[in-house]
């Protein structure tokens, strides 16, 4: 009698038990292996009485609780050992790792390898290095560790643009890969999208001292909407007066804090763990994007048109949306929003990192001297303070008798544009005289 030992390919089992999955899992994800049913730990054979009851357990185990698909890679068959029937599954390396437990997901609990005699589940860190391993060098096309998404978010923005949602419109989108399952780009624009952006309000030209800070996760397409809110809400106008005729500059031109925040969202590295950050000064914005420029590109080189897209899927649903225009012209949008001042976007790059910085139109240093101009504005300032005063008292009022207020009928009922409206709307909320009730489009506004 032949004496036989568990290692690295080889798992004894002496009866049929549903584990056996984690065991075939394990010889999937790593170099295969064959688990001998109805062989004792100690080797001694036992042999199972109904072989083809057996295979056809192991065989509907595998089908029903693994994914993706383990079963091409998978033999079954009975063989004769010292006269007595044992079932062997012979497991193959995968081609589509890491495989899984459907009831875990792409979790440790639910991914195993094998490890010397025994199947282990694998690190968080292990998966995602066996995806990359497996899924080639792009982001989005790569599996989703988390299978288990929403995607509230997606649809509402698709149905106000009247375009339809579901299991075939993902597929054209390439959310989901030919394995069936959702890749990278299905997470990022779902709910449970695990980047976010972290935005930091500093007063000054420093981080000396710090005024705010906020966090938006969820999807790529809420943290956009919430980021342009914040900014836009600090996005101070300075008014200036030519006789009768007034004229606003905000602090920053909306187009380039737009085109700076869409590029920090579409054009960043997602395999970076860490957050997109937005920092705000008094003098200055800056938008930190990981992942630096694609390789093979240099600023000069896409100051003169090149382009390039990390993430060419997310663009293409960034395009559908009508949220970007073209590829490629978001830098020359952001330099022609500031063509006709003397202050000018600073664009710059490093190893993982690309920034935009940029400039306040309507800083004046503390340290300058003071000109009859500038008191000049400030009074201009007041003025259009005082002016904003009366039409918050307008909006109280009619928020006030009817209950609520929209950001459409605040236009209508001063004759001014949506930013100025979301901007008097965003104080009175932050005055806590308002209170903000839904989302996006259809929000409104609660009296308090």
């Amino acid at each position: 009698m032949v004496k036989r030992f568990e290692n690295q390919d080889i798992e004894f089992k002496q009866e049929y038990v549903p584990d056996v999955r984690k065991d075939i899992l394990a010889f999937v994800n790593a170099s295969g292996g064959t688990v001998l049913i109805g062989v004792r730990k100690d080797g001694e054979i036992l042999g199972v009485e109904n072989p083809d009851e057996v295979m056809l357990q192991v065989a509907g185990s595998l089908k029903d609780s693994l994914a993706p698909d383990v079963m091409p890679f998978v033999s079954i068959h009975t063989e004769v050992m010292e006269g007595k029937n044992v079932v062997v599954v012979d497991v193959s390396p995968g081609t589509n790792r890491p495989y899984y437990l459907r009831d875990k997901g792409l979790r440790p609990s639910g991914v195993y390898i094998r490890k010397g005699s025994s199947s282990q589940p694998m690190t968080d860190e292990g998966i995602r290095e066996m995806i990359r391993a497996t899924s080639g060098v792009s982001f989005e096309t790569a599996r989703s560790i988390n299978q288990s998404l929403t995607f509230d978010v997606f649809a509402s923005e698709l149905k106000k643009k009247n375009l339809e949602f579901g299991t075939a419109q993902m597929r054209t989108l390439k959310m989901i890969g030919e394995d069936g399952l959702y890749n990278n780009l299905a997470l990022l624009l779902s709910d449970e999208c695990p980047t976010t952006i972290k935005i930091a309000l500093f007063q000054g030209t420093d981080k000396a001292v710090f005024r705010d800070r906020k966090e938006f996760g969820g999807s790529v397409l809420k943290q956009l909407d919430n980021a342009y809110e914040f900014i836009d809400l600090n996005n101070k106008t300075r008014a200036t007066f030519s006789g009768l005729e007034r004229t606003d500059i905000r602090d920053y031109p909306e187009d380039a804090v737009r085109e700076a925040l869409l590029n920090c969202i579409v054009h960043r590295d997602y395999s970076y763990r860490g957050s997109t950050l937005i920092h705000i000064y008094d003098d200055r914005i800056e938008f930190i994007s990981l992942g630096g420029l694609v390789h093979g590109l240099t600023l000069s080189s896409i100051f003169l048109g090149a382009s390039v897209s990390r993430n060419p899927n997310l663009a293409a649903v960034f395009y559908r949306l009508h949220l970007i225009e073209s590829y490629g012209t978001g830098i020359s949008k952001i330099q022609r929003a500031y063509a006709s001042y003397p202050v000018k976007p600073v664009f710059e790059t490093a190893e993982g990192v690309f920034r935009v910085t940029l400039p306040n139109r309507n800083f004046v240093s503390k340290a300058s001297p003071s000109s009859e101009g500038e008191e000049t504005n400030r009074t201009h300032l007041n003025r259009g303070q005082e002016l904003a005063g009366k039409e918050k008292e307008a909006i109280l009022q009619t928020a006030a008798l009817h209950g609520q207020i929209s950001r459409k009928e605040v236009e209508e009922l001063l004759s001014i544009g949506s930013t100025k409206a979301y901007r008097l709307l965003s104080s009175l909320c932050e005055e806590k005289k308002l209170k903000p009730s839904k989302n996006g489009r259809d929000r409104v506004y609660l009296a308090r």
